[in-house]
């Protein structure tokens, strides 16, 4: 969607808000850790809504077969959403990028050409060629950003509520293993998804989101192949994606009302799971772009005043005086 739009350049960006991301990856884990508290059922919580809490004591922080799957996971708690991840983390991440490197293999010639492309393209705006309609310089900055952020959630306060569920009493040791989440998908896999794009020449053709991945995936693996692992590889992100953020939802929502918000919330999030399955996908992005910006503006202030303590615990845990 971002090379769609933004064209070439845009890659440039998501690297951008991955090298980024990770520093407010890890000060958002280590702030978890350090401000999590004991829930009801005497399993731990914590996040942004935390941290912002008791770090600066500013209050709160205001289809079908894949709702039945959701629900039968969801409806289970984080044990269960922990042991479906589990199982699907690994093996998208080794059916796709194993596919994309494979690819990247057999042009190898031309990705020093593709990568030249991305850093010129990522600072003057992207004349059209082919299908693609052209892109002009904010537009390449933005789709990056915007979807580089999508991808690792650095910023946004939602990743250290799960690593606030972690079993560690380390902050830092926690964070560190939590910045290797925003290193592998924008970094090693958006940049294999955006290369292969790039050297294949399907960015060049009218085709948007998935179906340009699938066509650059069919052109270097062969027609049946290439879209099958795409296929497979999309439900695994896609699904896993839906489980985590419902867990954040769900801490979040027993933060402000308790645990009597839970089931109610579970259930009608699995609901919503089939609304968002039939809407336009205009209307998902738009909205999860403008829901982000909201997260970010809130945890990104937090982070701010709060560095100062993740950096003490920085010092403290690695030995420094």
């Amino acid at each position: 969607l971002a090379i769609y739009g933004g064209g070439p350049g845009a890659l440039f960006w998501m690297w951008v808000t991955g090298l980024v991301g990770m520093a407010t990856k890890y000060t958002e884990a280590v702030l978890a850790v350090e401000y999590r508290t004991t829930d009801a059922k005497g399993g731990m919580a914590g996040g942004p809504m935390y941290y912002l809490s008791r770090g600066l004591s500013w209050g709160a922080v205001p289809a079908g077969v894949l709702v039945v799957l959701s629900g039968l996971v969801l409806l289970g708690g984080i044990k269960s959403i922990g042991r479906v991840t589990q199982v699907l983390a690994p093996a998208m991440i080794a059916l796709y990028v194993g596919g994309g490197l494979v690819i990247l293999a057999m042009f190898a010639a031309k990705i020093p050409g593709a990568l030249a492309l991305v850093f010129e393209a990522a600072f003057t705006p992207t004349a059209a060629v082919g299908g693609f309609a052209g892109a002009a310089f904010a537009e390449t900055v933005r789709l990056g950003v915007s979807r580089g952020i999508f991808s690792n959630e650095s910023g946004l306060g939602s990743s250290p509520i799960a690593a606030a569920a972690a079993r560690t009493g380390d902050p830092v040791s926690q964070a560190l293993i939590s910045m290797t989440q925003t290193f592998i998908d924008t970094l090693v896999v958006c940049t294999i998804t955006g290369l292969v794009i790039l050297v294949t020449e399907t960015w060049q053709q009218d085709l948007k989101g998935v179906a340009m991945t699938a066509a650059a995936f069919e052109t270097g693996l062969g027609s049946g192949i290439g879209a099958q692992i795409v296929s497979i590889s999309l439900i695994f992100f896609a699904y896993s994606t839906i489980l985590g953020w419902s867990y954040y939802g769900e801490k979040s929502l027993e933060y402000l009302g308790g645990a009597r918000m839970v089931w109610p919330y579970r259930v009608v999030f699995v609901a919503l799971v089939g609304v968002g399955a039939v809407a336009k996908i205009e209307l998902v992005w738009n909205f999860s772009d403008v829901m982000n910006g909201l997260l970010a503006v809130a945890n990104l202030i937090g982070l701010l005043f709060l560095s100062g303590v993740a950096a003490k615990l920085t010092r403290e845990q690695l030995g420094e005086k």
